[in-house]
Order: C-alpha cells, then structure tokens, then sequence
C-alpha cells in the first residue's frame, strides 16, 4: 500500500458530482433514497466517469488497487461506504480505486474509534507505513508495532483485519516478488560510486510494483539490509531519497 496524492478536480466535474449529491440528500431526507440504484444510474455519467479517469491516473500505468497495491483496480471505491454513508455519495475526496477482492471484503465494514473518526487508512490522505508493516519473510502485510504505546497501531489493526491482508497468499507471493527486485536494485547501487539519489529512486520506483518503497523510507524498513547500509553509509543520498516521498 502507497500513499496517492489526491490532485482537484475540475470545476465543473464538482459542480456536478455536487448537484447529484444535493439530489441524493433530498431524496434521503424524504426517505425515498435508493442508493444502489442511484449509484448504478450515475456511474454512467459524466462527471463520475471523468472521477475514474482522475484516480485511475492517479493508481499509475497499472492502475493498480488503491488498498492491495496488487490486483486491477476496477471500480471507483467509497472509503466511506456508500451505504449507510450516503451523504458522501458523491464526494471526490471520498473516492478510491478498488479491485474485485479488496471491496469484496471490506463491503460496508467500516469501523470508527471512538471519536466516530475511521480506523481504516486512506491511502491518499495518510501515509499508510505509518500504520502497516511488512514481513519479508511471509510476505504479510501486517499491523505496526507502536512502542509508545507497547501496542500494535488500531488503524493497522483493523485495516490488516478488514481487507485480510496478512492471509492472501497470492498477494503476499506477489510482495515477495517486488521486495527481491528491490532489494536486488539497492545492492547493486552500493557497489556504485557514483551513487545518485534520482537516479537510484528511479531505478527503484521501477522494481517496487506494490508500493513497498514507503515501507523502506519511512517505515520499519529503513532497518532491514541493504537500506540500513544505504542509509549509514550514503546519509544524505538517504535523506534525499526520503524527501523525494509526497
């Protein structure tokens, strides 16, 4: 999982996407909403499908899910869930791109804290290293360990729990995968003396398919061989690579 940076829409694909919302809250209000159906009649409009277009480029080439950072993203994702949340219906900064597996298994889960404010990470709003850690050795997307708290992070927790990410083999195969490759690409750097930070981050944003480089950066896996010789020998090709993270 990666952090993706939400860029604005255009002024009038909001517009629009607020005049539907206007109309949804009147129809909720008088209690004849049909969100399902709502949803499905707009998805073929417009301003939702320019909405897609924006986050689609957003996910990259691959267009990969915003959640798993693994399987096709196929369909705009309410991170609020459309129902009961149906006064979001239409809100941009509401929308991710999701597959298949991942809105399968999160469905209306949507569990908050105590505040009413959402233990699941939005992965273009936080920084989900935060929260997450990675097991090399199984390949598992797991919760973060907080020694301040000598607890594991509620936010990782539950987004471990919801989207399954520590039990999906085929995802945690792929992981392996990407963290060989990059591994291999940090290795073969060190034996460079002419090391460059945007040559090197290039390189690497090139090998990480899942969006394991904030996991290296500005997780747990600054500690993990070779990123900790990176970051003890090549300090400020270090600090460069860390600045180059939105």
């Amino acid at each position: 999982m990666q952090k993706f940076p939400r860029p604005a829409l255009p002024a009038e694909t909001v517009k629009a996407l607020n005049r539907k919302q206007t109309a949804a809250n009147k129809k909720s209000a008088a209690g004849t909403l049909n969100i399902e159906a709502t949803w499905k009649s707009a998805r073929q409009t417009k301003p939702v499908k320019a909405a897609l277009g924006v986050l689609q480029k957003m996910a990259g080439p691959c267009q990969r899910c915003m959640y798993c950072g693994d399987s096709h993203g196929t369909d705009i994702e309410h991170f609020w869930p459309k129902n009961p949340h149906s006064d979001r219906l239409f809100r941009w900064p509401n929308y991710l791109l999701g597959c298949t597996e991942c809105g399968r298994f999160k469905g209306n889960n949507f569990p908050l804290d105590q505040q009413q404010s959402p233990l699941l990470i939005d992965p273009t709003a936080e920084e989900p290293w935060q929260f997450l850690d990675f097991d090399p050795v199984t390949g598992n997307i797991v919760a973060r360990f907080d020694t301040a708290t000598n607890d594991w992070k509620p936010k990782g927790t539950e987004t471990v729990k919801v989207l399954h990410l520590d039990c999906r083999e085929a995802l945690a195969a792929s992981y392996q995968k990407t963290h060989s490759r990059v591994i291999s690409k940090v290795e073969a750097a060190l034996k460079n003396n002419a090391l460059n930070a945007n040559t090197l981050m290039q390189e690497l944003r090139a090998a990480d398919d899942h969006g394991l480089l904030g996991w290296y950066f500005l997780g747990t896996g600054q500690n993990v061989e070779p990123f900790a010789s990176l970051r003890r020998q090549h300090p400020a090709i270090w600090q460069a690579c860390v600045q180059s993270f939105p």
